[in-house]
């Protein structure tokens, strides 16, 4: 029979980490659970880093200035073209190279000579909604998909209406580069660094309860991984309700959810009473951010909270000298006088109004059940626990949402430490321990078409309500039969000293079972060995 603190140890990684590396589980089974305190306690969350990786203001204004270049390259007359000589017509007619002299147009700009714009026109390579092809997974390979299923801009994708790479210079879409460096910041950085892993986890379940979604344009497109850098990381371990402000102010959030559209019906910018209230992010704010389904709010409570955040916006503004790409209260569209949300009445206060209203959600009982019912589905069980949703509840209520004393509650329940493995990883967790637990560091690329080709399109979610953290959302024949295709392409990636047995016994310590092992042991190459590991249920269970 196994050990308790090996079963512990392995728990720690798989449940509550970002899977097992090399030694891991020997590392830390003295004491796991002290080990999992210890980095709440020290409040270890990686910060991506990489040189692309600027604040959301420096983004949002290369981005209009992206976007300007591209308008007038566009507008600029086109020379008239001349009729290629017989000779070279022949020679495309037969697929032939052009000329060296046609290699680079005269406009293309510094490294868009021909080598680099075929790069560029090139397909998604070799994976896409029925599977994923060998090894052509390292270059051309598609962005997240948006919610109309069709592809999101990026190197070798079909662009939505409006965001058409340019017919002229063919540049590559900013938007997109800048979501490639945030995900090898993830991918090939954070998701490396710590023993075990618990804030990492809880970075991306953070970013999925504030979903946004690049589908919804440049701009979130631009911000995506910028907004969890800023909003969802530097609070992790804090307080909720700081969290909760620093998402609901954030540019990438006012956009998403239209909160820069919202004009307060009586307020001056709507003297001609034909600009609106949106209320879009009031609404997720409480069905989703803070109180959840059926806690009580009314239409009503969602109206007045629309009112509260007027004004809340995003400046742009180039006839003006201001703070370009971030987030400023405009007294201007809010809408004037008294609101009242969930029985408590706000006061006129400008900006503060907003700030006192999400306070007060942050720490409401309704607000401490969801939170703490989700974290539960997310860790431990998609039927949670009721008694220990209750304890979650009651260290958030008791500690004013302090967050690290609810995870405390969490890895402090036995409930949370049961050695049957019942929940099916999501897929960005499963790609996250395929790399985690082999060391291997493909190109950006590849991990946005495998996540997409699973069914969880990097910060790409169909709704607001980001991605289910259901096993049943996951457990589909067709999800199932993907992840074979994912578990056999990175195989073909480890390197050739992993051996399969050993990788097994190594990673998955007293949760290797006796038929798992046996499997692994009949593969007839290495690769399929390690496929098998990947494909194995302790792999996919947590």
């Amino acid at each position: 029979m196994a050990n308790p603190q090996d079963i512990d140890a392995a728990l720690a990684l798989w449940r509550f980490g970002l899977g097992a590396q090399e030694g891991s589980i020997a590392a830390i089974k003295a004491d796991p659970r002290d080990l999992l305190r210890q980095e709440i306690v020290e409040q270890a969350v990686p910060t991506p880093v990489g040189a692309e990786l600027r604040s959301h203001a420096d983004l949002l204004v290369s981005l209009y200035d992206y976007n300007e270049q591209v308008k007038a390259e566009r507008e600029r007359p086109q020379p008239t073209q001349v009729s290629a000589k017989p000779g070279e017509a022949a020679m495309a007619a037969a697929g032939s190279p052009p000329p060296p002299s046609a290699a680079k147009p005269a406009n293309a700009g510094p490294g868009m000579g021909g080598a680099d714009m075929a790069a560029g026109a090139m397909g998604a390579g070799g994976m896409g909604a029925g599977g994923m092809a060998g090894g052509g997974m390292g270059g051309g390979a598609a962005a997240p998909g948006n919610s109309a299923g069709q592809t999101m801009p990026g190197a070798g994708t079909a662009k939505p209406a409006g965001q058409q790479a340019d017919s002229v210079s063919k540049r590559p879409y900013y938007p997109q580069q800048i979501l490639l460096a945030e995900t090898e910041a993830r991918f090939n950085g954070t998701i490396h660094q710590p023993l075990i892993g618990f804030g990492e986890r809880l970075a991306q379940f953070w970013a999925n309860h504030f979903s946004i979604a690049v589908s919804k344009g440049g701009e979130v497109h631009i911000l995506a991984g910028c907004f969890e850098r800023e909003a969802i990381r530097p609070h992790v371990f804090g307080r909720f309700e700081d969290m909760l402000v620093a998402v609901e102010t954030h540019p990438a959030m006012l956009v998403f959810l239209d909160n820069r559209q919202s004009i307060g019906p009586n307020s001056p910018a709507n003297k001609n009473g034909k600009r609106g209230l949106n209320e879009n992010l009031a609404r997720e704010i409480m069905e989703l951010h803070t109180l959840g389904v059926g806690s009580g709010y009314s239409q009503a409570d969602v109206t007045s909270l629309a009112r509260i955040i007027t004004g809340w916006t995003v400046f742009r503004d180039e006839k003006k000298p201001g703070p370009q790409g971030t987030f400023v209260f405009n007294a201007y569209a809010h809408e004037p006088g008294d609101h009242a949300v969930m029985g408590i009445t706000y006061a006129e206060g400008g900006e503060e109004q907003g700030r006192s209203a999400l306070r007060d959600l942050a720490r409401h009982p309704a607000t401490a059940r969801h939170l703490a019912t989700k974290l539960v589905r997310h860790f431990v069980a998609d039927q949670p626990p009721p008694a220990l949703v209750a304890k979650l509840a009651a260290a958030y209520t008791k500690t004013g949402g302090d967050l690290s004393a609810v995870y405390m509650a969490l890895v402090d329940a036995e409930e949370a430490w049961n050695p049957q493995l019942t929940k099916i990883r999501t897929p960005q967790q499963y790609v996250t321990a395929v790399l985690r637990t082999t060391g291997i560091k493909p190109k950006p690329q590849q991990v946005i078409s495998v996540l997409n080709a699973l069914g969880q399109p990097l910060w790409n979610p169909s709704g607001p309500n980001g991605f289910s953290d259901a096993s049943d959302a996951w457990a589909s024949s067709e999800g199932l039969a993907t992840r074979i295709d994912a578990a056999s392409l990175f195989a073909g990636q480890v390197p050739a000293a992993i051996d399969p047995r050993a990788f097994a016994g190594d990673r998955f310590g007293p949760l290797l079972s006796d038929d798992t092992l046996q499997a692994i042991s009949r593969a007839e190459t290495r690769p399929q060995g390690l496929s098998i590991a990947f494909l194995s249920p302790e792999f996919q269970r947590a």
